[in-house]
């Protein structure tokens, strides 16, 4: 009798996942790497925890170094990650930075800066991944990592909810024109979880108080608690889901 394969399988995949280092990113990666998928790490610091996690769930991890705020060369960038595994089906648009200022005091240094990573990077390694899976006449996987400041506006993050309102944009628009040479295009929007970008909130009493008031699941998230999604919107189980953002918040936009 032949064993069917999951739909949710991701065994002989190779998923490129920017920042994957640390907070969500490694745990991005290590969720992939446990559905069956080789990871390609972008980014400028060594993943090397990520890289052992993966490991000892038996795939591979290969590490490709670029500064996505530094205008690398993001077909560079998918040919070294292609030479380095074989292969590139999946790509994570996980990198971000934020910078935290009133608005009537925020930096064009601390725009530019988080509009480069959050936005740019997203589009151009998009654009190199899409155009890479294209000429080798297969489709792919693209999953960009909103925020709960793609629907909301915030407080003292300008750049950053701009960039995440356009990661959501550039979601929909993606999908629309990709969705037909079989480029999926969706994305996760994160809620408020227990990262390195979140250490300020969490430990600025008010307002961690009141993030958690809000929040009808009553905690923080785990980085983990993203691995779900992002397996569903990388494997064959979501091959007719184009163009959406699906919010892992603990119910924060349901309130």
């Amino acid at each position: 009798m032949t064993q069917s394969v999951s739909p949710f399988s991701l065994a002989d995949r190779v998923a490129l996942v920017t920042g994957a280092n640390t907070g969500l990113g490694a745990a991005l990666a290590e969720g992939l790497a446990a559905a069956g998928a080789d990871i390609v790490a972008v980014g400028r610091s060594d993943p090397a925890a990520t890289a052992n996690a993966v490991r000892a769930l038996g795939r591979r991890l290969h590490w490709v170094r670029a500064d996505l705020g530094d205008r690398p060369d993001y077909p560079a960038i998918v040919a070294e990650a292609v030479a380095g595994l074989g292969s590139a089906d999946i790509l994570v648009n996980n990198a971000g930075i934020i910078r935290r200022s009133d608005a009537l005091e925020f930096s064009e240094a601390d725009w530019d800066a988080v509009l480069e990573v959050n936005l740019k990077a997203c589009f151009f390694l998009s654009q190199a991944f899409a155009r890479h899976v294209l000429g080798a006449g297969r489709g792919g996987k693209i999953i960009n990592i909103a925020s709960m400041l793609s629907f909301q506006g915030g407080i003292r993050v300008a750049s950053y909810t701009a960039s995440k309102s356009g990661v959501a944009g550039l979601t929909r628009l993606l999908a629309n024109e990709w969705a037909a040479q079989r480029i999926n295009v969706n994305a996760i929007a994160p809620g408020y979880f227990a990262t390195n970008n979140t250490e300020a909130l969490r430990s600025d009493e008010q307002r961690n108080a009141e993030i958690l008031r809000r929040i009808p699941a009553g905690r923080w998230g785990d980085p983990r608690e993203l691995q779900g999604a992002a397996v569903f919107l990388a494997s064959a189980a979501s091959d007719y889901v184009h163009g959406a953002i699906l919010p892992v918040d603990g119910g924060w936009l349901a309130r």
